[in-house]
């Protein structure tokens, strides 16, 4: 009897489950450690115990679905590949819109003429001789490109040509935007492109490991990487288009929380090792964001689900604020946990934490420790600095202090981690949950080495942070707490539909009223606040934190069995859904254009431009959901006809179509 492989990698486990082909039980689940950088070790280790636990073989499996929360995390850090962005048709300026020049970090931009105007006509040829100049001399280093080009959603012409230039020339990855989005909005077109440019080599290094180790034991099984929105996509348009997957794991782990608990209206938190992501599940669905999908501080043209994604996390780095009173900040970035770094390194860990412990005054970065995420020789495009900072990790981990020789350096390795090619270790909510026995898989004793020497730095007053390793792990530990009931309370307000006076949900979670409310203030006044809805809490850790955040938020905390496993449940019960969207634009009176994937093409009347439109968006639909293994296709289409009423007549301005193909994949037996 076929069964149900699904497999979720995250920051710093891989999970694994086995459910029956008819989806009504969970036959076995696994966890392993997510191996960086070859990621296929934690992927095979996990896939392997599942089975061996199920009692079932490689031909068993009738279908493989992965979701993972990588690409997220690589957002929200800021890492990935070094990419360029070619940007055709538009203006410097266009840089500083929709967050571009951030999100590109100082990697090159190539800005070349063409473009086409609204209507999809040509408004400058495209100059591909200064392209190939320009890609010339790029020198190494860019792992992919972007390219966005100038209303390209109504004409991708000159798009296209730069891509099989590119192609030619590099041999590269390229991202078209008008690929990714059939919106407008060039700017915001182009930040996609260049985000899924750049976490391209990511994704496709996490679906070979996965489809190498099926190969490897003789799975034949196809498989399905979970889309940001929820649905099934085949491996290789995931491939293509990484970016769809920001949210993936967020997405598996709503559908994962429904499936266990049967309810219908709650906030899931699901708490990872860099995130957490808090969702509203109403009438048993999760709300699609209609602005696109928000990561850190990028927001995009992704169709994904409404979730509020924040560094928080059990891996998450702690932070001693400036101040008298030295208080405690969580993330947005994940480290490493210590006792995690100790179980591999145990002679490096500890001789640094005991030599930091036994001096008088510990040097910077005491406590910390880098690890080299690449393999073989040193990677391309590093500058001096960088280069010698990598050059000592070339026989593995050291203590930060050993590493760095001098101030310059530290942006070096600043640089380095952005880049993903190496990794700091450092004390997190992980090793606290050590200390206090809320934890048992790692090394505890280095887990309290390590707060015992954070608990000795000293406030704005000059005072110790904390007494001892103890008082130092609970502090962190209701930090998170905090944190959590943060993150939780501001969906809460995002999504209860009331107006709050104009007052921000981040405002409001930290109003002084919201506070005495949670405090249950008892004076003259007397304030109570609590959410309205249970709180699904999910993530391996959990049960760890999350009693203490339903406590403070007066709801009650739905901890399900296999909760830490939910977006590995959640990967294999979703539907396949392929979507195609085009616009129709009206140049002038009496006249229509249809976007037709082959490109514009005249009508007389809106209805026959809209027709040729839907029937062309349903035929590449459904092609796109047949080679993802779907026989029974269900076609959804929805119009958005935008008119104005001049002298009491209405005025075609634009429609913009969507078609919808969806079903079950396939499950082979």
């Amino acid at each position: 009897m076929a069964v149900l492989l699904g497999v979720d990698t995250g920051g710093t486990f891989t999970d694994a489950v086995i459910l029956d082909a008819g989806e009504r039980q969970v036959l076995a689940s696994a966890k392993a450690l997510t191996t960086r950088p070859g990621l296929a070790a934690g992927v095979g280790r996990a896939i392997d115990a599942v089975m061996a636990q199920a009692g079932v073989a490689p031909a068993d499996v009738g279908l493989v679905s992965l979701s993972t929360t990588l690409a997220t995390n690589a957002l929200v850090e800021g890492q990935g590949g070094r990419v360029a962005l070619v940007f055709i048709g538009f203006g410097p300026g266009e840089l500083a819109r929709a967050g571009l020049a951030e999100a590109l970090r100082g990697d090159p931009v190539i800005a070349l003429a063409g473009g086409h105007g609204h209507g999809g006509a040509e408004v400058a040829p495209l100059d591909l001789a200064a392209l190939r100049e320009a890609l010339d001399g790029l020198g190494d280093g860019i792992t992919g490109f972007a390219v966005a080009a100038s209303f390209a959603t109504r004409n991708p012409a000159h798009e296209i040509a730069a891509r099989d230039l590119i192609h030619a020339v590099t041999g590269r990855p390229v991202t078209c935007s008008h690929e990714l989005s059939a919106a407008l909005g060039g700017p915001k077109r182009a930040l996609t492109a260049v985000l899924n440019a750049r976490l391209i080599g990511l994704i496709t290094g996490l679906i070979d490991a996965c489809e190498g180790h099926l190969r490897q034991i003789g799975a034949t099984a196809r498989l399905m990487v979970v889309r940001g929105d929820g649905a099934l996509i085949p491996a290789d348009l995931a491939r293509a288009r990484p970016i769809e997957t920001i949210l993936s794991g967020p997405a598996a782990s709503i559908a994962g929380a429904g499936w266990l608990t049967g309810l219908r209206d709650a906030l899931v938190s699901d708490i990872g090792g860099t995130t957490t992501d808090v969702c509203l599940l109403r009438g048993g669905r999760p709300a699609i964001d209609p602005a696109g999908a928000r990561v850190g501080p990028y927001r995009t043209m992704v169709e994904a689900v409404a979730m509020r994604t924040t560094g928080l996390g059990g891996d998450s780095e702690v932070h001693l604020t400036e101040g008298l009173e030295g208080a405690l900040r969580l993330g947005p970035r994940r480290l490493m946990p210590v006792s995690l770094l100790a179980q591999d390194h145990p002679a490096l860990v500890h001789d640094a934490l005991d030599r930091a412990l036994a001096a008088e005054v510990p040097q910077d970065g005491a406590g910390r420790f880098v690890l080299p995420l690449w393999r073989g020789d040193l990677p391309a495009g590093l500058d001096a600095r960088e280069a010698a900072v990598a050059a000592r990790l070339a026989d593995g981990p050291l203590a930060q202090a050993v590493l760095l020789r001098n101030r310059m350096e530290a942006g070096a390795l600043d640089r380095l981690v952005a880049r993903g090619l190496v990794m700091r270790a450092g004390l997190t909510p992980s090793d606290a949950a050590h200390a206090l026995g809320r934890l048992a898989v790692w090394d505890r004793v280095a887990a309290e080495k390590a707060l015992t020497l954070f608990a000795r730095r000293r406030s704005g007053r000059g005072e110790r942070i904390a007494p001892d390793a103890a008082a130092m792990a609970q502090a962190i530990i209701d930090r998170l707490t905090a944190q959590t009931v943060d993150c939780l309370l501001e969906a809460a307000f995002d999504e209860d539909g009331r107006d709050w006076g104009g007052l921000t949900s981040e405002a409001l979670a930290r109003h002084p009223l919201t506070l005495a409310g949670l405090d249950r203030h008892a004076g003259i006044l007397r304030t109570t606040l609590a959410l309205g809805v249970p709180v699904i809490g999910l993530g391996a850790s959990a049960a760890s934190y999350y009693g203490a955040v339903g406590e403070r938020l007066g709801a009650e905390m739905v901890l399900p069995g296999h909760g830490g496993v939910a977006n590995a449940i959640g990967a294999v019960v979703g539907q396949v859904a392929m979507q195609a969207t085009g616009t129709v634009t009206s140049p002038g009176p009496g006249r229509y254009t249809a976007h037709l994937p082959d490109g514009p093409q005249p009508y007389a009347a809106a209805e026959a431009a809209m027709a040729a439109l839907e029937l062309a968006l349903g035929a590449e639909a459904s092609a796109r959901a047949r080679a993802a293994g779907v026989s029974e296709i269900a076609l959804a289409v929805t119009r958005e006809v935008q008119q104005v009423e001049v002298e009491g007549q209405p005025m075609f301005i634009e429609a913009r179509l969507r078609v919808t193909a969806q079903g079950r994949p396939r499950i082979a037996s």
